[in-house]
């Protein structure tokens, strides 16, 4: 039978949801600041031995370009009988870096506008082509974990996922086995608006199954959907996770919108201003279900996010060096996909690797051995 998408309603804490008993990790967005601290909380649930333990990985935008690339690199990261991946630097670290040296944003917006025959959309999708992921498509990624690489359809306001046996919205129907290649998936799921948005889809509405198919099963819905940042919906990728597994983990490397007495008001600025308020509004309602839910008891698991203080956390001999001053700066760096320099990168998967590390010692379980230091001992994180 037909794997029907999960119903995209509200999260709900204390919901009666059918529970799988697996674990699911969850990556935010947050352009290349997200991307590199989830490359941080992965190193350290890789030395817990973790990674084999996934039944699921939900990302968004910049996690997305973690998740993907932690997907397609699977099969090679050469698990030990205790769990842990020998190849985890060279297969994801390496990567994932060399990106990070490289600004993919301005020259594809740039691109977009003096070279009309190639939207915006386009030309990031070509970046990560380039950079990242060749002409691999999602059947790439392994059977297990899932990996779902969540977008939003402005079409239908729901979520538009892309995983290995489907791409769906629950209000247009079920496409299986999706041959879209992950740079495309990716620049979707990190088709920040209003520069890098919309990505558009051509799909053939012959290849739909029969089964799963939603109210709005007709074109354009089906033939041409029209595409945004995951983040727009919902900027942990907890929707698709928290429906299906008791464990969830959350990585949160999302910004934070800062006060500014003095708000523009042309419409372009004005609109960029609106757009951080909900998404920020859309990242705490979301946060706060989460914790809700893991204080009801309703999930197992952990969040951990790039504002976290670890100074509210209390693992067994205590936390690795955080001074929230230091983690705060980090957490101020731009949401882009713009060039960063090695130190930045490397304090970044630090924060991310030791937030990890206090989350899941304190919460999950609390008989995992504490880290030797940091990935990168003589950064710290500032």
């Amino acid at each position: 039978m037909t794997e029907l998408p999960e119903h995209a309603s509200p999260v709900t804490p204390g919901g009666t949801d059918k529970l799988e008993p697996g674990v699911a990790l969850c990556l935010s967005g947050g352009g290349y600041r997200a991307m590199l601290f989830h490359v941080g909380a992965l190193w350290r649930l890789n030395e817990l031995g973790w990674l084999p333990k996934l039944d699921r990985v939900s990302s968004v935008s910049g996690g997305s370009i973690t998740a993907a690339t932690l997907g397609q690199h699977w099969g090679r990261l050469r698990f030990g009988a205790d769990g842990i991946a020998q190849a985890f630097a060279s297969e994801l670290v390496a990567p994932l870096r060399r990106l990070a040296s490289t600004t993919i944003d301005r020259g594809s917006i740039l691109g977009g506008i003096l070279q009309p025959k190639k939207t915006v959309a386009e030309k990031v999708a070509e970046a990560y082509r380039k950079h990242l992921f060749g002409t691999a498509t999602l059947q790439q990624l392994p059977d297990r974990p899932r990996f779902v690489l969540n977008a939003t359809n402005v079409q239908t306001g729901s979520l538009w996922r892309f995983s290995k046996p489907y791409m769906a919205d629950y209000q247009v129907g079920l496409y299986p086995t999706p041959d879209v290649e992950l740079a495309v998936a990716v620049g979707a799921s990190s088709a920040f608006p209003p520069m890098l948005s919309p990505v558009r889809l051509t799909v053939d509405e012959g290849g739909y199954s029969p089964d799963g198919r939603g109210k709005l099963f007709r074109a354009p819905f089906t033939t041409n959907p029209v595409l945004s940042d995951g983040g727009v919906y919902d900027n942990l990728g907890l929707e698709t996770a928290w429906k299906r597994c008791e464990t969830i983990l959350i990585s949160d490397g999302g910004g934070h919108m800062q006060p500014e007495g003095d708000v523009p008001s042309d419409w372009a600025r004005h609109g960029l201003r609106i757009n951080a308020l909900i998404d920020n509004q859309v990242r705490s309602l979301r946060k706060l279900q989460a914790i809700e839910g893991f204080k009801a008891q309703a999930r197992k698991g952990a969040y951990w996010g790039i504002r976290t203080d670890v100074a509210g956390y209390d693992p067994p001999g205590g936390a690795l060096p955080c001074p929230a001053r230091q983690t705060l700066a980090l957490a101020a760096t731009k949401t882009r996909l713009e060039r960063l320099p090695d130190e930045r990168q490397e304090q970044l998967i630090n924060w991310g690797y030791a937030a990890c590390d206090a989350g899941m010692r304190t919460h999950v379980d609390r008989s995992l051995p504490a880290p030797a230091g940091f990935p990168y001992p003589t950064r710290g994180v500032g």
